[in-house]
């Protein structure tokens, strides 16, 4: 088990709040200490010679105050710390290498009231070098999905042609941790067009649907076999969607205890640290919390 904390990240809007109970919760079952950060931003433009000298004290600090009233009265608790910081929106991501997960609400006290995911929160999910869990604020919905089997679950978005380890280790553990099943979602491409330059039209193939649909469901399923023998008590199950797969994991997200996804590897053309559309789209939207998950240092 590792001893790194669980950090929360608080500004003292109501989104963070949600997100610490999350973090709590997540450092008891981890048997971790719970780290409660707030970091004083400062423009991305500010001199640092023009930046007040001296780190804040977390005595002083209205937010970390609100936070420990907040807490206090439980009767089971993690070991707490407080942090006082000072920073642009990377300080806040430069801690995820001294944490083991790291928490925030969807949105804070900045930006516009319209967006549902800040940039803070953006920056952390992209460039954190640990998982980050962004919490909604409770109350979103999403359209209906297919009917599921009551009880905890946690989605795994899969994609069959890039499966992501670090993305499948993460889910399964957290699954065992809560009790939960494992649903993973792997969605494929249909209808399939082919673009012939003979005729300058598009056509259909000959492939069908139920085929298509079995190949991608038994890729999931060869996977997630390995991970299944390292988890035994956790049950997996693969949906198979065509279309829109970020459509496919909002969907599922309805009453899911956790939706976990993968964050881009480093590419040759690319080496900046990227978050691909889905994952994006997922924390825009997902009713559930959502686990963005590094690659494994040596991919990334």
């Amino acid at each position: 088990m590792s001893t790194l904390p669980v950090i929360a990240a608080v500004d003292g809007s109501d989104d963070s709040l949600v997100a610490l109970d999350w973090a709590f919760e997540a450092a008891l079952t981890r048997e971790a200490q719970l780290s409660v950060v707030h970091v004083q931003q400062y423009p991305a433009w500010a001199r640092p010679d023009s930046l007040p000298v001296g780190r804040p004290e977390p005595e002083d600090d209205t937010v970390l105050n609100l936070a420990r009233r907040y807490l206090a009265g439980r009767e089971e608790k993690p070991t707490i710390a407080y942090h006082a910081l000072e920073g642009a929106v990377g300080t806040l991501s430069a801690l995820g290498s001294t944490a083991q997960l790291l928490v925030l609400g969807s949105r804070g006290r900045g930006g516009f009231a319209s967006l549902l995911l800040g940039s803070t929160g953006l920056a952390a999910a992209r460039d954190a070098e640990c998982p980050v869990v962004v919490v909604p604020k409770p109350g979103r919905r999403v359209h209906e999905g297919p009917p599921v089997e009551p009880g905890p679950r946690v989605v795994v978005g899969l994609q069959v042609d890039s499966p992501d380890e670090a993305t499948l280790s993460f889910a399964f553990a957290e699954a065992a941790r809560r009790g939960a099943r494992l649903q993973a979602v792997a969605a494929y491409t249909w209808p399939l067009h082919l673009w012939t330059t003979a005729t300058a039209q598009i056509v259909q193939p000959a492939e069908d649907q139920d085929a298509v649909e079995a190949e991608t469901r038994s890729l999931a399923e060869g996977f997630l076999a390995p991970h299944r023998a390292r988890h035994p008590e956790v049950r997996a199950e693969v949906t198979a969607a065509p279309g829109d797969a970020a459509g496919a994991l909002v969907a599922a997200s309805q009453d899911a205890a956790l939706v976990v996804v993968g964050r881009h590897r480093r590419r040759l053309l690319a080496p900046a640290r990227m978050m691909g559309s889905v994952t994006q789209a997922v924390l825009l939207h997902a009713t559930s919390p959502v686990a963005v998950v590094p690659p494994v240092p040596a991919e990334d």
